[in-house]
């Protein structure tokens, strides 16, 4: 099973695209998942301009890449957040958050989503990876409580708010992965088990496995994949490392910027943290995974330049191809059994 590694160049929107391929290639990998920000894609020109997309897609060629998804994080977020404040502003183009109103700002975000799965389509890839935003992400660890009543309203407004954005995805033959994270309708186990069920589970809402929001959380990377094995349609590699309680540092961060030392966690170069990768791809082969394995890298310790070149090394490692007959099957046969 030949997966192809990709580079997220979500990190790297400070320069064009022309740039990052040119790098990308140089160091290894196989394509691009291409972010729906900086200079590097623009989604109304990819969704109406056919010119457009083949400039697009003849700078990967020019270097060897492919495109295997793009990512529309950033607009993603507006769908369902609230509240919409000066944050969504410094995320957002100008076009989306217009005058700032709230709720315009939601609907014009919902329908830039739309244009995404076409723009999609017409660069000639099934997977768009993003985030869903979240009316109840700001109750969490908050006090006073609220009600179940109000949990539960905050999962039919992200079914409300994105199942006409799914139709989209339908016609077009697309998929949209959920990266679970924190800030989202889902952000853990459970909160996805029931995002799944508020969407009534229909097959063009998937997930993105990163293992990176999930370790400092103390879920389980690896039952995450077998648990949510039809529903994995991206994945992202991006390592974390926690710091050993000593009293003073916390997971939930303290208000410190990620890259604070005195953090109880950070993001580090892939193969450098605490994920178990090899379970972890193992776990991949098991469910029959064979789509990208994108490199989100992202580490305030290590210049990007080395990290993002050791990190495609550090992947391609991993990706043994899968027995083509299991170990039972292989010693059935030879025994007799």
């Amino acid at each position: 099973m030949t997966r192809p590694v990709t580079l997220f160049t979500g990190q790297w929107a400070d320069l064009n695209l022309e740039e990052v391929a040119k790098l990308a290639s140089e160091w290894g990998y196989d394509g691009l998942e291409i972010a729906c920000s900086g200079e590097h894609l623009d989604v109304e020109r990819a969704a109406t301009d056919p010119a457009y997309v083949a400039e697009r897609l003849a700078i990967l060629e020019r270097h060897n890449l492919k495109l295997f998804a793009i990512s529309n994080h950033l607009t993603g977020q507006a769908v369902c957040d609230n509240p919409i404040d000066f944050r969504h502003q410094g995320i957002l183009s100008s076009k989306i958050w217009a005058d700032g109103e709230a709720e315009g700002v939601r609907t014009r975000a919902a329908e830039e989503l739309k244009q995404t799965a076409i723009a999609a389509r017409n660069l000639g890839v099934d997977t768009v990876v993003g985030f869903t935003g979240s009316s109840i992400w700001q109750y969490v660890a908050m006090f006073p409580p609220v009600s179940a009543e109000v949990i539960e309203a905050g999962y039919e407004d992200f079914a409300k708010r994105w199942n006409p954005i799914m139709d989209v995805f339908d016609a077009e033959g697309v998929r949209f992965a959920l990266e679970v994270h924190p800030s989202e309708i889902a952000y853990d186990y459970y909160t996805t088990v029931k995002t799944l069920q508020a969407i009534d589970n229909r097959p063009a809402f998937g997930l993105n496995w990163d293992p990176s929001h999930m370790h400092w959380q103390d879920i389980d990377p690896v039952n995450f994949i077998l648990d949510f094995a039809d529903r994995i349609y991206h994945v992202d590699c991006k390592d974390t490392f926690v710091r050993k309680l000593d009293g003073r540092v916390g997971r939930l961060g303290s208000h410190l910027s990620w890259d604070d030392p005195h953090r109880g966690w950070t993001f580090v170069s892939t193969g450098r943290g605490q994920i178990d990768w090899e379970s972890s791809f193992r776990a991949l082969n098991s469910i029959g995974y064979d789509g990208p394995i994108s490199v989100e890298w992202e580490d305030a310790g290590m210049d990007r330049l080395h990290g993002a070149k050791e990190a495609v090394g550090f992947v391609k490692s991993l990706l043994w191809n899968v027995p083509a007959q299991s170990f039972d099957a292989a010693f059935k046969k030879n025994s007799g059994a």
